[in-house]
């Protein structure tokens, strides 16, 4: 995939309407529906700010959670969970979508940019469409929650031609959301030509020089529940990278296919062939790949539970949790003197303190490496920010999801759209 786009510099939008795609899709207080987290927010204003500057009219849409769209589809949503059909009104259906409204959005936003934001009552309907048309250069709007459309997620030709029709060029800025073809995040460029927002620009030019030409030695650090959601990945660093790290839940199937015995711990027993034959082709390539030669274990899953050590065989009785003393130190020299590191997903379970030690570790080595470091959105970003390590890391990518399918080399439908440079 070429990662060499056109960004909002390479285009004079002075005078015009833009539609741009940000990530809002923020976490709020289920009871009050207040922004707990406004980073997503933030993390859009530098592009905001430029278009404002440069007198575009902007034009600006997100998703917020996962709202039903048509009544007749919450009715079966409902009834799925046994309720019963004929009690569910179309006020409680549009009382769920309220909760999903952007509007809290609009508010926060404003008071971040120090000037009012126009929020749409709808995305494509009369309210949009009549406050788009009458919006002024240096004027920002916001569209109601993109997925209150049906089309939306369908990627729907008809839904990303009228939203299209509302400006003159488009700039994707969302880089949670372009691995989905949805119509607000890939759609829309086949009716306007589509710009990297500085977000955007910033997740593929960092995320595309590791991958296609990292600094050596390039370490990548892999980690999480399951072997399933990194097959792609591990298939694609094995070609890329001098060392691979395993950690997290997802070490157990690659100890057990290994030969050792891993008690209680999390094993996908259908991913053991495939753990062999990673190893052989890491082996085969000249590839390092690291697995824990100890564990933190516990006898239950519960942060309460009490740490026990064990070696590369765990009791029956015991579930792995965390990586052991022993691996961590192996770990850390490991990222020693690395040129590019990328590390996704945590070492354990590092919501529970007593089993957090080996991503913490992980953390301050990989700050602390000198290498250009990458850290692959979700539990990964969390895990670094909680560690107090986040200011020293080159790049926290913005995207779990998408990071992960960037990570794997698949085409992101929301960045081959853009404009080539």
């Amino acid at each position: 995939m070429n990662y060499n786009k056109k960004t909002v510099k390479d285009i004079d939008v002075a005078g015009k309407k833009v539609l741009l795609r940000c990530d809002f899709n923020v976490p709020q207080d289920k009871a009050t529906g207040a922004i707990t987290d406004d980073k997503r927010i933030v993390a859009a204003l530098p592009t905001i700010r430029y278009l404002l500057e440069q007198k575009a009219a902007v034009i600006a849409c997100s998703h917020l959670g996962k709202p039903v769209a048509t009544f007749d589809s919450y009715v079966k949503k409902q009834a799925e969970k046994g309720k019963d059909p004929a009690s569910i009104t179309e006020e409680e259906w549009k009382k769920s979508l309220a909760k999903l409204s952007l509007a809290p959005v609009a508010k926060r936003l404003s008071e971040l940019l120090g000037q009012d934001v126009i929020m749409a009552a709808d995305v494509v309907g009369p309210d949009a469409t009549a406050k788009a048309a009458a919006l002024q250069p240096g004027q920002i709007m916001l569209l109601e929650n993109t997925r209150f459309e049906k089309g939306e997620t369908k990627n729907d030709p008809e839904l990303a031609k009228k939203m299209a029709s509302m400006a003159e060029v488009y700039v994707s800025d969302a880089f949670g959301t372009v691995h989905r073809a949805h119509a607000s995040t890939a759609g829309v460029a086949a009716f306007l030509p589509a710009y990297a927002g500085f977000l955007v620009e910033k997740e593929i030019s960092v995320m595309g020089k590791a991958l296609s030409d990292p600094a050596r030695p390039f370490v990548a650090i892999l980690g999480g529940a399951k072997v399933s959601d990194k097959i792609g990945v591990i298939n694609n660093l094995l070609e890329k990278a001098d060392t691979i790290i395993v950690g997290g839940g997802m070490a157990y199937t690659f100890k057990m296919a290994q030969g050792h015995t891993i008690g209680k711990s999390l094993l996908e027993a259908d991913r053991v062939e495939y753990a062999k034959e990673m190893m052989e082709k890491a082996a085969a390539k000249g590839v390092k790949l690291l697995l824990p030669v100890d564990s933190i274990c516990a006898a239950e899953f519960s942060k309460d539970a009490a740490p026990v050590e064990a070696g590369e065989d765990i009791p029956d009785d015991l579930m792995g949790m965390d990586i052991g003393p022993k691996t961590v130190e192996l770990y850390c020299e490991a990222v020693k003197g690395a040129g590019t590191i990328v590390w996704n997903g945590p070492m354990g379970v590092f919501e529970f303190p007593a089993f957090a030690n080996g991503t913490w570790k992980m953390a301050e080595a990989v700050a602390n490496s000198g290498a250009v470091t990458i850290i692959g959105g979700g539990d990964s970003a969390s895990a670094v920010e909680k560690s107090g390590q986040a200011d020293k890391i080159t790049h926290i990518s913005t995207g779990g999801g998408a990071s992960l399918e960037f990570l794997e080399g698949l085409e992101l439908p929301g960045v081959a759209c853009l404009l080539d440079k």
